[in-house]
């Protein structure tokens, strides 16, 4: 399912379309972020729609529709990127993936 990408995403910046629907839109509150990446390896676009009959789904694509964002629905926080969203996290204007697993985090019951 994960293969060396066609071509690498090392220092690229992307934009990246995000489904309505998902919990990443509810994250981030638009339809689109442009995101950096460093990444040589992602989904194989072939097993791409066999996803869509499991539970974890593709939540965000990229201009030719290959998945960036993935998330199990299901789950309190299941995220997961191609992008580092750390990259453009600051102190005072954290990344709203990283505000929101925070603030998952902090809504665990003992």
């Amino acid at each position: 399912m994960i293969s060396k990408l066609s071509c690498s995403l090392v220092g690229q910046v992307q934009a990246i379309k995000i489904l309505p629907g998902t919990l990443a839109y509810q994250i981030f509150g638009v339809e689109e972020t442009v995101e950096e990446f460093r990444c040589n390896y992602g989904l194989n676009p072939e097993y791409q729609e066999r996803l869509a009959v499991g539970n974890l789904r593709i939540s965000g694509v990229d201009i030719n529709g290959e998945a960036r964002i993935v998330e199990l629905p299901d789950h309190r926080f299941f995220v997961a990127t191609l992008f580092l969203p750390q990259h453009s996290s600051r102190f005072d204007r954290p990344h709203p993936l990283i505000s929101a697993y925070l603030q998952a985090a902090l809504t665990v019951q003992p």
